[in-house]
Parts: structure tokens; sequence; C-alpha cells
């Protein structure tokens, strides 16, 4: 690719999602280019961005964006953050909420692992923790096929490497070619939705939310744009809730109103109770 294509495909990217395209990793921007080139009928990634650069079409435009914000995934994919979800924020919750509906936000949910991943840990729990409770998980992407193959819920081996066998057999059906694909059970608690992080309309309304991840995500984000996602984030917590991101992400000149707090294994950052916020006054 050359230079001037590149610098298309950035800001193209940052344009429509707020995302940072990192221009000296050719290999990345290339990869996930080229599938969209094959699927639009193109011959080369060449082709593709000289189509969207001077056609300007909107579908080429959001294509490209599309792809530079997919990411891969796959089930239990930081076992350290779920087992604190599990066995930190859900027994928090009940102590300090008694029944109130638990929600989670799975932000950037990509194909849909993430958000299985967490349903799997609520549906576990619904007996036990949370007998008599009602819950339900928001899973967003702004990529229209990963929201579409997270819908269908089918995946590979190497998708599921880290699931055991008990899960697969409760929460999966088979699903032909080596393939097992999400349950009804499994899909109940979750409800797949198109949103931009970077979209202020969309975001100013995800209200009421218990724990938001976004785990490796905003790494995409220039900073400007992370600030204010994060903002959102904030607004949308209820008081006391928690915000996940990934070991390598942090709030660090983004954000100084969460708390960040330190569990077993990871850390995690927290929207202040006003009971909290009253105390780091005085």
């Amino acid at each position: 690719m050359k230079a001037d294509e590149v610098e298309f495909v950035a800001e193209v990217a940052r344009a429509g999602a707020g995302l940072s395209v990192e221009r000296d990793k050719l290999y990345v921007i290339e990869s996930r280019l080229a599938p969209v080139a094959r699927r639009e009928g193109f011959g080369s990634i060449r082709d593709l961005l000289l189509a969207a650069r001077h056609r300007r079409e909107g579908k080429l435009m959001w294509a490209v964006v599309e792809a530079m914000a997919g990411g891969e995934t796959s089930f239990f994919r930081d076992p350290a953050i779920f087992a604190r979800f599990r066995d930190e924020m859900l027994p928090e919750l009940a102590r300090r909420r008694g029944r109130a509906p638990v929600r989670v936000w799975s932000a950037g949910c990509s194909t849909g692992e993430e958000p299985y991943t967490l349903a799997m840990f609520l549906l576990e729990e619904k007996d036990k923790l949370l007998a008599g409770w009602t819950f339900d998980i928001l899973a967003t992407d702004l990529n229209d096929n990963s929201l579409e193959a997270a819908r269908a819920g089918i995946y590979g081996e190497y998708a599921l490497r880290n699931t055991s066998d008990v899960l697969r057999r409760k929460y999966f059906k088979d699903a032909g070619d080596k393939k097992l694909q999400a349950n009804d059970l499994l899909k109940a608690p979750i409800r797949f939705d198109r949103i931009n992080l970077s979209d202020d309309s969309k975001m100013l309304f995800q209200k009421g939310i218990d724990v938001i991840f976004c785990c490796n995500v905003l790494i995409y984000f220039d900073l400007a744009s992370k600030r204010r996602v994060v903002q959102h984030f904030y607004s949308n917590l209820l008081p006391g809730g928690y915000l996940f991101m990934g070991h390598a992400e942090s709030l660090f000149q983004v954000n100084e109103s969460f708390r960040l707090v330190h569990f077993l294994g990871t850390t995690a950052y927290s929207k202040p109770t006003a009971l909290q916020a009253a105390g780091a006054k005085k």
C-alpha cells in the first residue's frame, strides 16, 4: 500500500468511528481490508480504496471503517476478569442492590464470544447467587457482519478452545462441519444491537448499567474519542458500577472520575457511590 492510501484509511477510520490506525502496521491494515475487497468484488485493496476515495460511496467507506474496527476474540478469553465478575462483582451487587435487575453491557462485542461467555456465567448462577433475579446483557458493535455472526452464534473449535465440555453440552448444539451453535437458553439473556461508540446520540441513552465490559476496544481509538466514549460509560453506569478494560488499557489521562480498583489478577474501574464521593472530598 502507498502512503496516501494508508493515510486515507486512517482518516476514514478516524472520521467514521474515532479509530486510531497505526500507519506502520501495514500487515494489519492489509489483512483486514483484503477480505472486504474480495467481498465487494474488487481485484485488490488498491481498487477498493480507489473506488471508495473517488466515488465517495457510503457503503464502501463504511466497509473500510468496519474492517479497521475488527478484532480477534474467543470464549473465556480473559479468565481473571470473568472470575472477578463472578466471585466479587455479583456478590457485591447482591449485597448492595437486593434483587434489582442486573444489566451488563458488552461494548465492542465483535462476533459474540464475550457476551455469550457472560451469559454462561450468569446462567450458571441463576439458581444460586442470582436466584430470583432477572438479568440481561446488551451486546453492541458497529460492524454489521460481526453482529450477524454473533446473532447466529456458530463457532469452531478455535473459538471454543477454552470452553469446558460441560458448558458445551449445556449451552450449545451441533451445527455440523465440526461447529457448535449457541442454543436458545444461551441466547435468551442477550440483546445484540448496532452501536458506534463514537455516536453521541446513541450513547446518551444506554442508562442504568451495572457492569460494562469494553476489553481491547478503546486501544483503537484516538485520545479525544476515547475520552468522549469513557465519559459516556461513566454517565451510563449506576453508582457503584464497574468498567472492565483489557490488561494493556488504562484511563490514565483519559478520565479522572472513575476509581481504580485492584482485584486478584486484574483491575477494574468503579463509578463512586454518593458515599464514596463524599468521603473523597473530605
